[in-house]
């Protein structure tokens, strides 16, 4: 079985390029927010070139990003230099199954590879996995694993914001289609073209992207292929699983605003806390 940290390495010359066509910086003021509400140390899960954790880490935010991709780690520690937040953004490589943290009640957690994991300070005040992080988590044992984890570095009371994609059981299957086209960096560098393959496997749950990056610069023309595959968990699921794990839903939300969820919104947000003592009732706010 595919794994879905399989193609991020490829992904990361190309991940800002596109993001920046597509998704952009909708979600950060909201993430932002939730930050500065938290009013403490913030872990994202997945953080790959930045996105996140630099606009909060220029906002005060003291936050630690954690991402399995060296090549995507390499071009968020180039643009942490750029912006002098060294001393905020602290980026880790690691599996995110396996938080190399100490837990919230002070026992030291181990990583994956059985060395001894820096600290966190007595827990975080919020964990984020920002757009689709733990669809990535292909197998229900290691989104288990993963949740479990979270819960293991949240100090109690505090929250764990996610977001997944919306609707991926529904996006319709195609090939080869020519979904983006521009130029990467200066005007006159590199001109790409993104053209992709969609594919749906509903017996499995999964969703898969065939990538083909088309990269000119000048005469010359490469060629980079690679796919992302995602797990098409719905909001329900989730919120099943995160109760499971022992968390207590606090809000569903359908926008960046704080909008109140439901299965036609074009955004899919949880929010989910740990309680402050076990066996705590879960109670849903819509916005």
């Amino acid at each position: 079985m595919t794994e879905g940290y399989e193609g991020w390495d490829d992904y990361a010359p190309f991940y800002d390029w596109e993001n920046a066509r597509t998704l952009g910086r909708r979600d950060v003021p909201f993430w932002r927010n939730l930050a500065l509400q938290a009013d403490g140390p913030v872990l994202e899960l997945g953080c790959g070139t930045g996105r996140i954790a630099i606009p909060l880490g220029r906002a005060g935010v003291s936050i630690v990003g954690i991402d399995r991709s060296e090549p995507m780690l390499a071009r968020a520690r180039q643009r942490i230099r750029r912006a002098r937040l060294g001393g905020r953004v602290r980026l880790i490589r690691g599996d995110i199954r396996y938080l190399p943290f100490v837990t919230a009640t002070g026992l030291p957690r181990r990583s994956s590879s059985g060395r001894s994991a820096p600290t966190s300070g007595g827990g975080f005040s919020l964990v984020v996995a920002p757009y689709g992080v733990l669809q990535s988590l292909l197998r229900e044992r290691d989104l288990a694993a993963t949740l479990e984890a979270v819960a293991g570095v949240l100090q109690p009371g505090a929250t764990f914001g996610l977001e997944l994609v919306a609707d991926l059981p529904s996006w319709k299957e195609y090939k080869k289609r020519v979904s983006l086209s521009g130029w990467r960096g200066a005007r006159g560098g590199a001109h790409v073209t993104l053209v992709e393959t969609v594919r749906q496997d509903p017996a499995r749950h999964l969703t898969t992207f065939d990538q083909q990056f088309i990269e000119r610069r000048g005469s010359r023309r490469r060629i980079h292929r690679f796919a992302l595959t995602f797990r098409t968990l719905s909001v329900p699921q989730m919120t099943s699983r995160l109760r499971k794990a022992g968390f207590e839903i606090t809000a569903l939300l359908g926008d960046y605003r704080g909008g109140p969820w439901d299965p036609r919104a074009d955004v899919w947000m949880i929010l989910a806390r740990r309680p402050l003592s076990p066996g705590g009732r879960s109670v849903v706010r819509a916005c």
